[in-house]
């Protein structure tokens, strides 16, 4: 089983740009179906969205739609989510996610990242 590792968190003022990475090690990446959740406090976890084995398929939630892209690359075992146009209420812990079935539900998950805060504030 993959260990996912993220980065890349960090405060952001509305409208700005972040990029999240996520790292995966002791497994074959390119068996799961990565997703990136976030989960802001007092709130339930929610996915974002997530990428299919070989990149053919993305899905993401209505609310970042347009504003944020998935991507991965098998070849550095990392997935990807770049954030632009962030507001406020995209503040909020993020974690990346493996599971080998699409679309990402959270009940499908198998493994979690340890999180990354993502504060956007002015």
């Amino acid at each position: 089983q993959v260990q996912l590792v993220e980065s890349g968190g960090g405060s952001v003022q509305p409208g700005g740009s972040l990029r999240l990475s996520c790292t995966a090690s002791g497994g074959t990446f390119s068996a799961y179906v990565m997703g990136w959740f976030r989960q802001a406090p007092g709130k339930e976890r929610e996915l974002v969205g997530g990428v299919s084995w070989r990149s053919s398929s993305t899905q993401y939630v209505d609310s970042v739609k347009g504003r944020f892209t998935i991507s991965r690359d098998n070849a550095k075992n990392t997935v990807y989510l770049q954030m632009n146009s962030l507001k406020p209420e995209d503040t909020a812990v993020y974690y990346c996610s493996a599971t080998r079935r699409y679309p990402v539900r959270l009940e499908y998950v198998e493994v979690w990242g340890q999180g990354t805060l993502v504060t956007v504030s002015s």
